[in-house]
């Protein structure tokens, strides 16, 4: 320890570099207590069905988000931030295990693979996320609207869809 303010102590310049924890190649970060994998898209059916081979069979939720406000949150070095992030929730009922996937999606493409044939329960989960962001599911069996009308333009939860007003008419009230 140095005696005064004035003494440094000589510190190495080369820091040991901590690489980060990983499953199936995925960057692995915790989360609350939850398990986090960060997919890359390309691979996101793939680590599905080796975490369903594990044990994960049930999904028990599937959302997206839109980060066009927040495009520098934290995420692994070797993850890169887009607009969308697909999220993820598996269940592994058997080991009492929960695990989440998060999938970075571009505005500019916004797609990924479906999951419907690895876990048929997201079908109408991944109808939502198409309806509410329009984040595209390639292989989906019902690419259709669940919540908007079929002839409703925009995606309702993307931040820069503009909010209007829709009159309401209640029960007994004079018009």
């Amino acid at each position: 320890m140095a005696d005064s303010p004035d003494e440094t102590i000589e510190e190495s310049s080369e820091v040991a570099e901590v690489p980060e924890p990983e499953m199936f190649g995925c960057p692995m970060t915790d989360s609350r207590g939850q398990l986090v994998l960060h997919v890359d898209r390309d691979r996101y059916l793939d680590v599905a069905k080796q975490l369903a081979d594990e044990g994960y069979a049930m999904c028990v939720d599937l959302t997206a988000v839109d980060y066009s406000e927040h495009m520098e949150r934290a995420l692994p070095s070797s993850a890169t931030a887009e607009r969308f992030e697909v999220v993820v929730n598996l269940l592994d009922i058997t080991h009492r295990r929960r695990i989440r996937l998060r999938v970075q999606v571009p505005e500019g493409d916004a797609k990924v693979a479906t999951l419907f044939d690895l876990h048929p329960g997201t079908e109408a989960m991944e109808r939502e996320v198409f309806d509410m962001f329009g984040i595209e599911f390639d292989g989906h069996p019902d690419p259709s609207r669940i919540l908007m009308p079929e002839d409703w333009n925009g995606y309702p939860l993307r931040k820069d869809f503009q909010v209007g007003t829709i009159p309401v008419q209640f029960k007994g009230a004079a018009s």
